[in-house]
């Protein structure tokens, strides 16, 4: 039966016993076979979390130096934040590639090429000698990273179903939420001891660190008899027929749209904290520490709360109606209508949007996902590749009018979410239940 919220054209998850996170032991069954399986399923949990994490991770770490990244390299702060634009399009292109790729050759190999590739792209931006340079590098750093972000998701909808689902990626982002939590400060503390070339250095250790880990422990979990054939043109007719899915093409940008108003935050907010309220590096980290934090809370009241309880599209709704509140704040604070406000009352209104987020990305991805059972990969794919695309556009935007306003920012922000609210409420309609799902799959 169609739970609350869900797609009905959701179909069981199903039987992949061998790879699926270990089931709980029943009554017959030993403690010691149990501890295992939980051991196993929390370290599945973990892998997943640190690949989903990883994005997060080689933008957020960078943030603190993006002004001494300008000095040291001569240029502007729009130019800079190219940088950022550059390894957003890379996450995206590269998903749009391996997405469909895993569907055909598995999820492991794709996802260790992958990751090997981040690893020297991190060694090639740590060594840049200008800003084109780094740019160029951080784009292959994005292609090659976007392996684990897309792999993740494929590999959770090999996994689950329906709300639990949407548990198990709210799951993700507790662990993922740590690192917009963490990186930031730990940024801020290595400017102190390095300059912004060593944090490429600390990116190719953890990527280095995380691929052995990847390559020890994690399981396959798209046998060879469930694989796709067909190659390139039958991936392109998957992934045309999802295009002709309204619901799902409705889920996809919502999902990309919110992702803008985010990384509108991330891309602007070291320059509005910093040059325009003077804020400290430090202060800055604390700030984005406490704002991530608000992101982690949200995401486990959605996932541990709401999901199975209240149905995803009112989780939904309420997240759009907080989203439109606080964009619009800050659009009116940082435009002087309520004087100068300074940097509390700011600072206020973007912790509010961040905490508004995990009640809407996840549930996007997990209702777009639902649409899709048998082209995960591909799926996936284009799920996180608009969310990419759509903040690569994002982020130049936020720097239009130069360093010394924060109104750019604002206006994206709120711009994105009534975008999403609209296609929300246009091509997802909630209130209705969704038709099946008319995609084709490739051939067997």
């Amino acid at each position: 039966m169609t739970q609350p919220g869900q797609s009905p054209t959701a179909e069981p998850a199903q039987d992949h016993t061998a790879t699926q996170i270990p089931r709980p032991a029943t009554a017959g069954e030993g403690a010691p076979k149990l501890s295992r399986r939980r051991r196993a399923g929390l370290l599945l949990t973990l892998i997943l979390g640190s690949l989903t994490a990883l994005t997060p991770l080689s933008i957020d770490t960078y943030l603190p130096a993006l002004p001494e990244v300008a000095d040291s390299l001569g240029t502007g702060a729009a130019t800079v934040q190219l940088t950022l634009t550059a390894c957003l399009l890379g996450l995206g292109l590269g998903q749009l590639i391996v997405g469909p790729m895993s569907d055909q050759l598995g999820r492991r190999l794709p996802l260790l090429a992958g990751m090997s590739g981040y690893v020297l792209a991190s060694v090639a931006c740590a060594v840049a000698p200008n800003v084109e340079t780094l740019t160029a590098f951080r784009l292959v750093q994005g292609l090659a990273g976007s392996a684990g972000v897309v792999i993740a998701r494929a590999i959770v909808r090999d996994m689950f179903d329906g709300v639990a689902m949407a548990r198990f990626f709210s799951t993700l982002m507790l662990i993922s939420g740590l690192a917009p939590i963490l990186a930031p400060v730990f940024g801020g503390q290595l400017m102190r001891f390095t300059d912004w070339r060593g944090i490429f250095v600390v990116l190719a250790v953890a990527g280095l660190l995380l691929t052995l880990v990847a390559a020890r422990w994690l399981p396959e979990t798209l046998p060879a008899e469930r694989r796709e054939r067909g190659g390139l043109p039958a991936a392109l007719r998957t992934m045309g027929g999802l295009f002709r899915d309204r619901v799902f093409t409705g889920h996809l940008l919502v999902g990309g749209l919110t992702f803008a108003g985010l990384f509108a935050y991330v891309a602007a907010s070291p320059f509005v904290i910093q040059e325009i309220y003077g804020a400290s590096p430090q202060t800055f980290s604390l700030l984005f520490m406490v704002n991530s934090v608000g992101l982690v809370v949200m995401s486990q009241v959605n996932g541990k709360v709401l999901v199975g309880r209240v149905s995803t599209h009112r989780i939904m709704a309420v997240g759009h109606a907080l989203l439109v509140l606080a964009a619009t704040s800050l659009l009116l604070m940082t435009t002087g209508v309520f004087g100068d406000v300074g940097l509390v009352p700011v600072a206020t209104g973007l912790f509010v949007l961040m905490g508004a987020m995990p009640l809407v990305l996840p549930n996007a991805n997990t209702e777009g996902l639902q649409r899709a059972p048998h082209a995960a990969g591909s799926a996936a794919a284009l799920l996180g590749a608009s969310q990419f695309f759509v903040g690569a556009v994002a982020s130049p935007l936020v720097g239009v009018a130069g360093e010394d306003t924060a109104v750019p920012m604002a206006v994206v922000q709120l711009a994105s979410v009534l975008l999403s609210a609209a296609c929300f409420l246009l091509l997802c309609r909630p209130w209705r239940r969704a038709a099946p799902a008319a995609v084709p799959t490739l051939r067997r």
